[in-house]
């Protein structure tokens, strides 16, 4: 299944209307009350990639197809949602089929759209999300410690196991999230094997409004300190203006831009974002039927990164002739590239980097 990202929030805070400018459509209902979504919509975002049209260009592609990010919008929460209160646990199921988390933070007033928390406060509304994301995970651990104590008096080698969950319930206490360990520990490990949600990594978007694009108000400064102390990212943008631009054609949009002062859309900026938060990667390949991101993750090596265009090309893999971007730029033929000495032939071992414009060869 492909990686998704889970776009989660408090009810009103504009989770729907960002989806729905992200997809281009209107099937995620945007509404001013609570629970407006109650079953989760699914959409397929184009991450950016500048480097496409300028490889098309060169071999005279007759299409472009860029990598994609899945996200998912998901209902309101609420306090109490880890007790049933709102959607409860539909909400939290929903979360943790998804890989990562992208948190709204509603960061304008708006006397006609309501706040379950009566006013934004962006602190306030993420410590709600974090909380109840805690107390779910807390009730998970819960009830497989006790499974776990029983396992591993049978067998001694899961008490490390043991130990590790029981960490992670002590740092749950603790207000920390399971992602606090390091990637790489046994507790991670153990948070995986029992879909923490605490676990996921986070996406923070403060959702302005379109007097506050461009300017570091109080509320987008919360936003950004809540990300230095987790350690995380935040994006910046306003759902009603990029729905708004989603609506547009390319020039008229990119004109209203212009008069916003907006560099470049906020909505991209956001799939780039989620597209790195998964720990996703691109490699290049680049003919005259297509110029192709293709999206993997950071560390596949080159027969999984040749799986992911047939199966075939993995079983039958012999070598990945690579070129680098920058290269291909510089000398924009195959021939001229082949000259230079610049294309490179890897083995099964080579760890694809991001960038490697790639012809595979394989036995069919």
């Amino acid at each position: 299944m492909p990686l998704s990202c889970g776009i989660v929030g408090l009810p009103n805070v504009g989770k729907s209307t960002i989806f729905n400018a992200l997809t281009r459509s209107a099937h995620a209902l945007a509404a001013n009350y609570p629970f407006a979504t109650i079953e989760p919509n699914v959409g397929e975002v184009a991450v950016p990639d500048p480097r496409l049209p300028v490889l098309a260009q060169f071999v005279n592609a007759r299409r472009i197809v860029p990598a994609t990010v899945r996200f998912v919008d998901i209902a309101g929460l609420v306090r109490g949602a880890s007790a049933g209160e709102g959607l409860g646990n539909a909400f939290l199921s929903h979360i943790r089929e998804t890989d990562a988390i992208v948190m709204v933070l509603r960061c304008f007033e708006d006397a006609d759209v309501s706040h379950v928390e009566g006013h934004p406060d962006p602190q306030r509304d993420s410590e709600i999300v974090a909380i109840e994301l805690a107390l779910a995970d807390l009730a998970t651990l819960r009830r497989r410690i006790p499974k776990l104590e029983r396992e591993a008096r049978a067998n001694p080698k899961l008490r490390e196991h043991l130990a590790a969950a029981q960490r992670l319930e002590a740092a749950l206490e603790d207000a920390k999230p399971a992602r606090s360990f390091a990637p790489d520990s046994l507790e991670a490990a153990v948070a995986a094997d029992s879909f923490l949600l605490t676990a996921k990594p986070v996406l923070y978007v403060a959702n302005v409004g379109e007097t506050e694009l461009g300017s570091d108000g109080a509320q987008v400064r919360a936003v950004h300190e809540i990300t230095r102390r987790q350690g995380g990212r935040a994006v910046v943008l306003s759902g009603k203006v990029e729905a708004e631009l989603a609506g547009l054609s390319e020039s008229e949009a990119a004109e209203f831009r212009r008069e916003l002062g907006m560099e470049r859309s906020g909505l991209d900026e956001l799939a780039a974002a989620a597209y790195d938060l998964l720990g996703l990667m691109t490699f290049l390949t680049a003919g005259e039927k297509e110029a192709r991101a293709w999206p993997i993750r950071r560390g596949t090596k080159a027969p999984q990164a040749a799986g992911t265009i047939h199966g075939d090309i993995e079983r039958g893999f012999i070598r990945a002739e690579i070129v680098s971007y920058d290269d291909y730029v510089e000398y924009r033929t195959m021939e001229e590239l082949r000259a230079a000495g610049r294309v490179r032939s890897e083995g099964r071992e080579y760890v694809m980097q991001e960038g490697d414009v790639v012809n595979f060869r394989f036995n069919v």
